[in-house]
């Protein structure tokens, strides 16, 4: 196809979609002279979702444009993002991702062997490439590394070093790439115009960037790997698909944060230049749709049912992910997928019957049902001096009552309209005649007088919004604790803030998708 293709065409496929371009002029000039290069990136983290089909869709479009495309597996760059990917399972999870990158590739019709393939591991470790890394690092000051990789390295009040050198890696990959443009999600932005800044103080070329917008996930916020509910995995069974499609958001009429209506748009227009909405005829039958826009304005003005288009959807998604799932049905693709992304909840199941000489039963964080939560109301009990009543909404369609004994150390001020964390599933108990459905976690210090402080959730938390320790985000919740097996309190003994004001479990954060839980000032406090 690129073969037929003018210089303003190609330009044309290469930038559709996407929500910006920094270097127009450049790559409108390279486009009349050669072919471009171009790479996108990822991190071996989390398992891949289908919101990977939207970049996956522009590789598409970067070769019928003719461009010549590398994929890097960041596999260093996993490890650097706080241990995202432990060293342990940093093999294991690169290979998961590119078997499953290839399978979705293939799933939509891209030819592999026009493809580049690379580990970032392959040449970060050279030594050409770490002198470049001391170079960078001595004109590269801690406030530009942390700002530049704000919007994709976790955050902390006291980063490590490793995420700070994490976007610095980044721009270098594009000189030891050899490429002209770097592609990635908006998300990247602050990484990419750093990139354009330090780049040319060693000596290398101002690259190219081409940036996709963020899809909203099935919550309609940002479809993460670490919120099951936010998103579909790409080895979901068609059952699965059919329920996580029905519990998302898709509001008729709304059109904004949509990501039933966002994955039509960014994903299967792009890659069949058509949708066809499947319907009963008694509502008017099956109708396929050429462009976007008019879906988009049929659903706004609610002449297209959610779910109409979800179940629509819900055929095309199937579609896309039967060959990824026949890829992953063998027994070496299954203990692969076992291996790289190990189920918490199992790693430390107990032996049946006892065992001689083991240690005590390590328990697991993630059955523990903490949730992110917002004080809506607030009152003294009725019969107790000092215990308050809150009324506190996690995200269910009522707020739950929670009685606390924080009247002597916090204020009603400090409360009420502040997020905290809630414990949602011990089994509610009355406290002095009211029934209390949660308890409020807080971090506090020994000594007269006592200080206490809530949780701070990360800022632009939500009530409902999960709350996990790091490592342990796959696993369940217990629907509600036994008090006899006395989970919690064996767990809370691990329970500290470090030094760097973050919550913890043995010294792993705790975390909701936007970073991390911390508290204000009590270093070495214990929470309860």
């Amino acid at each position: 196809m690129c073969d037929n293709l003018c210089p303003d065409d190609k330009m044309q496929l290469i930038t559709r979609n996407l929500q910006e371009v920094l270097g127009e002029d450049k790559l409108k000039e390279i486009l009349r002279e050669r072919e471009l290069r171009v790479y996108w990136g990822t991190a071996t983290t989390g398992k891949p979702h289908v919101a990977y089909f939207v970049p996956m869709s522009k590789i598409a479009d970067f070769l019928k444009a003719g461009c010549e495309v590398t994929i890097l597996f960041a596999d260093l760059h996993a490890y650097l993002d706080n241990m995202k990917a432990p060293w342990e399972l940093l093999e294991l999870r690169t290979r998961y991702y590119e078997h499953v990158i290839k399978a979705m590739l293939q799933s939509i019709g891209v030819p592999l062997e026009k493809l580049r393939f690379i580990r970032g591991t392959e040449y970060q470790l050279s030594k050409e490439y770490t002198l470049d890394v001391y170079r960078l690092s001595s004109v590269v000051t801690q406030h530009d590394a942390k700002k530049a990789g704000a919007e994709v390295v976790k955050q902390v009040e006291h980063p490590l070093l490793s995420g700070l050198l994490y976007p610095g890696l980044q721009a270098l990959d594009e000189e030891y790439l050899k490429v002209d443009a770097q592609f990635g999600g908006v998300d990247q932005r602050k990484i990419f115009t750093f990139a354009e800044k330090c780049l040319p103080s060693l000596g290398y070329a101002k690259r190219i960037h081409l940036m996709n917008p963020m899809v909203p996930g099935l919550t309609g916020g940002k479809m993460s790997s670490s919120e099951e509910e936010s998103k579909i995995d790409l080895l979901d069974t068609p059952g699965e698909v059919k329920k996580k499609l029905k519990k998302a958001f898709c509001e008729p009429g709304n059109v904004e944060n949509n990501g039933v209506l966002s994955f039509v748009r960014h994903v299967l227009f792009p890659l069949k230049s058509e949708f066809v909405i499947l319907r009963d005829e008694k509502f008017g039958g099956n109708k396929t749709y050429t462009d976007f826009e008019t879906l988009e304005k049929d659903f706004a003005e609610q002449l297209l049912h959610p779910g109409d288009l979800k179940a629509s959807l819900e055929k095309a998604l199937n579609k896309l992910l039967d060959p990824i799932r026949e890829t992953f049905s063998t027994p070496e693709m299954r203990k692969l997928s076992n291996e790289a992304y190990p189920d918490p909840s199992k790693q430390k199941a107990a032996p049946k019957g006892p065992a001689k000489n083991s240690g005590p039963e390590e328990l697991d964080p993630s059955l523990l049902d903490l949730r992110v939560g917002k004080v809506l109301s607030l009152d003294r009990h009725p019969d107790a001096d000092t215990l308050y009543v809150q009324a506190v909404d996690v995200g269910e369609q009522k707020p739950r009552c929670v009685v606390s004994g924080l009247v002597r150390n916090v204020s009603a001020e400090q409360l009420l309209g502040r997020s905290v964390v809630l414990l949602c599933n011990l089994k509610p108990q009355k406290m002095r005649g009211v029934e209390s459905q949660g308890m409020l976690l807080c971090a506090s210090t020994e000594g007269e007088p006592k200080q206490v402080e809530p949780l701070d959730p990360p800022v632009d938390s939500v009530p409902g919004e999960r709350v996990y320790v790091e490592g342990y985000e796959m696993g369940q919740p217990e629907p509600e604790l036994k008090p006899k097996k006395k989970v919690f309190e064996k767990l809370q003994a691990d329970f500290s803030i470090a030094e760097d004001l973050c919550a913890q479990w043995k010294g792993k954060n705790f975390m909701t998708k936007l970073g991390a839980v911390t508290c204000k000032t009590l270093r070495g406090g214990s929470i309860s």
